[in-house]
């Protein structure tokens, strides 16, 4: 049997584009958070761009490598995996998951060495929590704990660690805005992973996979979905009594975040709840997007 030969547009499909507002939206609301401080240093924030979208493509690779290779991905209902596929041979995707990693390694040493040294251990802890969500003999997806971390590295650690290597410096003034802004993006991106999981309960539950969709059960997901976009919103709230209320903007999140809502309430499963994912990630992105926009006017 020969090597697969996988095209561009089934590296493109296995990066997973759906996913990546989940990286957008924490360095735009970090930047607005830095802006209303009066000390936004754009090129930093595009390189923490640059760092924050490659962890998610590299996280997404190393996923499709890992449940492809234990076979958690043999008759999944969603977006093309790689491995789960025979579309790309398992070295191959862990070649393009490292040198993901690799390029947001790179792009991490200069905000370090033009911030803070210690930044290079943050960086390689969020690099390790990336590879072992799926990755080694005891990945912390598989036992209920993905939404946890998702919250911590793509919310807390991407929105404040973009405020902080723009304005370099701790205190109230920065951490009340920074904690606000990062649970608001950090509860979507859980949500994100949360109506991911609920629409791969069945095969999940059979191949072992323990999240945290398993454990809740159907209703128990669906409700925490409801409650995490509830929780978007009092953060946001938050966040504009904190800076300036024209971070509200940010509400136009709403309008995607309702319509999945409905649709998880609603009882959709499997390929239903596809749409949802897209749903909740437009949901993050307009809130990073909106806060981003609210708070650059209001430091004008």
């Amino acid at each position: 049997m020969t090597d697969p030969h996988p095209t561009a547009g089934d590296w493109l499909a296995g990066a997973r584009p759906r996913t990546l507002p989940a990286a957008v939206a924490p360095v735009l609301a970090g930047t607005g958070v830095a802006a209303h401080l009066d000390d936004a240093v754009w090129w930093k924030a595009a390189l923490a761009l640059v760092v924050a979208l490659a962890l998610q493509v590299g996280v997404n690779y190393a996923n499709d490598y890992s449940d492809g290779v234990r076979g958690t991905d043999a008759d999944r209902v969603g977006p093309l995996r790689l491995v789960g596929s025979g579309r790309a041979a398992p070295a191959a995707v862990k070649r393009a998951a490292f040198t993901a990693f690799g390029v947001a390694a790179v792009a991490g040493l200069v905000l370090a060495a033009t911030t803070a040294w210690w930044l290079v251990l943050l960086g390689a802890v969020c690099i390790v929590a990336a590879w072992y969500y799926t990755g080694g003999s005891r990945p912390y997806g598989y036992a209920g704990l993905g939404e946890v971390v998702v919250f911590v590295f793509f919310g807390l650690v991407a929105v404040t660690g973009t405020t902080y290597v723009q304005v370099e410096r701790t205190g109230a003034d920065v951490l009340a805005p920074a904690l606000l802004a990062s649970t608001a993006v950090g509860v979507l991106a859980c949500a994100i992973l949360v109506a991911n999981n609920l629409r791969d309960v069945p095969t999940d539950r059979v191949a072992g996979k323990r999240t945290l969709a398993v454990r809740l059960g159907d209703a128990g997901t669906r409700r925490l979905f409801a409650g995490l976009v509830v929780a978007a919103l009092v953060a946001l709230v938050g966040l504009a009594a904190t800076t300036s209320w024209l971070a509200l903007v940010a509400l136009v999140f709403l309008v995607p975040a309702a319509r999945a809502t409905r649709v998880v309430l609603g009882g959709a499963a499997g390929p239903a709840l596809v749409p949802v994912l897209a749903a909740t990630g437009a949901a993050e992105l307009l809130l990073g997007a909106g806060a981003f926009v609210g708070l650059l006017v209001a430091s004008a």
